[in-house]
């Protein structure tokens, strides 16, 4: 296939069990193709079947779940994802079509989560930068018995990081913009608001 690259020939198309050449389904939206990844993902509000707002996830991850049938899209937005025989509108909002119980405290401790509880802003400087050049720090270091938890992990740029190092942040001259705490329910309706606020298609599920 490399050879026949070089030479300006399209690749031989796959062959299947059967003999039938095979088409490999590629999902693209309308947009260019630089915009791909940010609408694919782009964030998509999740609704309980009762209505209720209990989530933000990626449209990948939504389409998904309506592939799936286990969610319902109740609002779109201009972006369409093409197959081979159809055309799926890309949606903003989507709704659950079983009901879910939603324990109190819903999100894993994991970087992600960390990441979007603190607003990808570093809580030493108070600055807001890509997930990419953000890392986590323990208030407490690991070395002095610090745990990997919600209340000891925060984000933090990677200058903060290198000044504060292996010490507390008053041994730094740093301060922390505010008490780390768990990422419960209440937390994350209340960052479903702030991504609201640049989408309206969200906002009579969430200010009512």
């Amino acid at each position: 296939m490399n050879n026949r690259l070089r030479i300006g020939l399209r690749p031989r198309p796959k062959i299947g069990l059967s003999g039938v050449a095979t088409e490999t389904v590629v999902s693209k939206p309308l947009a260019s193709p630089a915009s791909r990844p940010s609408v694919m993902q782009a964030p998509v509000l999740v609704l309980n079947a009762t209505f209720e707002p209990i989530n933000v996830t990626a449209v990948r991850r939504a389409l998904v779940l309506m592939l799936k049938g286990v969610a319902q899209a109740e609002e779109t937005n201009h972006h369409e994802v093409h197959s081979s025989s159809k055309a799926i509108k890309v949606p903003s909002v989507i709704r659950l079509l079983t009901y879910r119980h939603i324990p109190q405290q819903s999100r894993a401790l994991s970087r992600k989560n960390i990441l979007l509880r603190d607003r990808n802003t570093c809580q030493f400087c108070a600055a807001a930068f890509p997930a990419s050049e953000l890392t986590l720090d323990h208030v407490m270091p690991r070395s002095r018995g610090g745990r990997s938890s919600w209340e000891n992990l925060v984000a933090c740029c990677y200058a903060c990081n290198n000044r504060k190092g292996d010490r507390t942040p008053e041994e730094a001259g740093l301060k922390l913009q505010r008490r780390p705490r768990p990422f419960t329910l209440h937390t994350s309706r209340q960052l479903m608001r702030l991504i609201g606020h640049r989408d309206e298609k969200w906002r009579k599920y969430l200010f009512y």
